[in-house]
């Protein structure tokens, strides 16, 4: 069956108070989604983010991002008064977020309204503790922590805590309970309020698209709790970390610096752990894109403590065992399989293995100088197509900086007569496609240039910024893409 969807990361809906959230404009874009005739609806990792804001770097895999939470909910509630709101500075820019303010800021309101709440008393609250302790118990703990020795990494705390030797828990647990219930209740109202959310999505009949980064950040809950699961030693110090070799995009390579996993490790646990991880996002969401498929075929592995990628080499990854593991213990689930980059025979027999489609993204097919993978005419109906991803530039921006050749190969092959709404073009030959998904970014149908970019990887400082600016998705939108959603079969 032929579908279609947006992708919009939550941080960039039109909300109050300086960023997306779970807000009553959230709701609103669900209705226009539906109004358009689509699916889904896909956005960027939920986690609660560190030093650079990446959604693909958070201090937890399990835990949400508590700048989601919509403060006007906690108003109503009585939590919070409009005045207690209004007293702090979250930015005043519509188009971008101001994270610096968000941080300074979100976490005293939110205090507030802990404050306030009186939640120990809440059942409910004391049913979601005893639910999630499983990986709840060490965030709320690890953010306590973290907070007593001014933010820095879990390696650099005292030998005792960092090691979790028992006494030290213990001790941390009692000294900073208060804290911990803090972050417990952060948790609470982050679930509460999405799963509130994604019910009147699924009511609407529009499907939630997660996204599950394959690694964790080294400077998280997770790594912290179960340094087994990664290639540490006994002093917790990485052996090796994750990023990609030198390519034709960067000649040093990307070196990420996430912790990489003792796969021998979780394969004789059944990869409990993973199975956890997975069958927590199938509460959260209704589909999983996988980021960086290629890594479970084969990882890129970086001795600690190299400047660059450059060094690095290809370890073998856990291959059809884990997807195996997943049917058997957690049935069908409906996955995207991140498969971009380039791909060995080894990682194309693995998708093909899985059944799981992979991504088209159009942008990679414009090369004047060889035939593309990502030229329409040669997708399969198993895949989901793109105009473009939170990696790259919008389709504007993108098409703004081609170089003469591949601009006029573009032009043929799309019949592009104008620049006018070019954008659109690329659109039509997405869903046009015989490709069974096919997800736009919101930026694309907006017609945005690259000053709407969600993400430049391996920079900091510009990126997850963007924001929606009020009433640029209206229903004279939702109409012209529900007339093109029907065209090409996709309603």
């Amino acid at each position: 069956m032929r579908k279609s969807g947006i992708l919009l990361p939550v941080s960039s809906i039109p909300s109050k108070y300086g960023i997306g959230t779970f807000s009553k404009q959230a709701y609103a874009f669900i209705d226009l989604l539906a109004q358009a005739g689509q699916t889904y609806w896909q956005m960027l990792p939920l986690g609660p983010t560190g030093y650079g804001d990446s959604p693909y770097q958070s201090f937890s895999t399990f835990a949400g991002n508590p700048y989601y939470i919509d403060l006007e909910e906690l108003i109503e509630e009585g939590y919070l008064t409009k005045e207690d709101c209004d007293q702090y500075d979250f930015g005043d820019n519509a188009e971008y977020v101001d994270y610096e303010k968000i941080y300074n800021s979100r976490f005293k309101v939110l205090r507030k309204a802990f404050k306030n709440s009186k939640i120990e008393e809440n059942d409910d609250f004391k049913a979601f503790i005893s639910k999630n302790s499983y990986w709840l118990d060490d965030y709320a703990l690890y953010m306590a922590v973290k907070n007593s020795f001014d933010g820095i990494s879990w390696i650099e705390w005292d030998e005792d805590i960092k090691l979790r030797k028992e006494s030290a828990l213990a001790a941390y647990r009692e000294k900073y309970a208060e804290e911990i219930a803090f972050y417990q209740f952060q948790q609470f109202l982050f679930a509460k309020q999405w799963t509130a959310l994604k019910a009147y999505a699924n009511k609407k009949k529009i499907q939630i698209i997660g996204d599950i980064p394959i690694y964790v950040a080294f400077d998280s809950a997770d790594t912290w709790a179960n340094p087994k699961l990664f290639q540490l030693d006994d002093t917790c110090t990485p052996i090796a970390v994750a990023g990609c070799p030198p390519d034709a995009f960067s000649a040093t390579g990307q070196l990420w610096g996430n912790p990489l996993y003792r796969w021998d490790y979780h394969k004789k646990t059944e990869y409990a752990w993973w199975m956890k991880r997975i069958a927590y996002c199938y509460e959260l969401y209704d589909v999983v894109r996988i980021d960086h498929f290629r890594g479970f075929d084969e990882y890129y592995a970086i001795p600690y403590g190299d400047p660059t990628a450059e060094f690095g080499k290809w370890e073998q990854g856990p291959g059809y065992d884990i997807f195996k593991t997943m049917k058997e213990k957690l049935g069908k689930k409906v996955v995207i399989a991140e498969d971009l980059g380039f791909l060995t025979d080894s990682v194309l027999k693995l998708v093909k293995k899985t059944g799981y489609p992979g991504m088209k993204i159009l942008q990679f097919a414009f090369d004047s100088r060889e035939e593309s993978d990502y030229l329409p005419h040669n997708y399969i109906a198993n895949s989901v197509v793109y105009t473009g991803t939170h990696d790259n530039d919008t389709v504007l921006g993108w098409y703004e900086s081609l170089n003469k050749r591949d601009k006029a190969f573009a032009k043929r092959y799309l019949n592009i007569r104008s620049n006018k709404d070019v954008q659109w073009e690329f659109i039509r030959a997405a869903m046009s496609s015989v490709s069974d998904t096919c997800i736009i970014p919101m930026q694309d149908y907006l017609g945005l240039g690259a000053e709407a970019r969600i993400n430049v990887p391996s920079t900091l400082g510009t990126n997850w910024k963007w924001r929606m600016l009020p009433g640029a998705f209206d229903e004279e939108l939702a109409e012209r893409i529900r007339k093109m959603t029907k065209l090409y079969g996709r309603l």
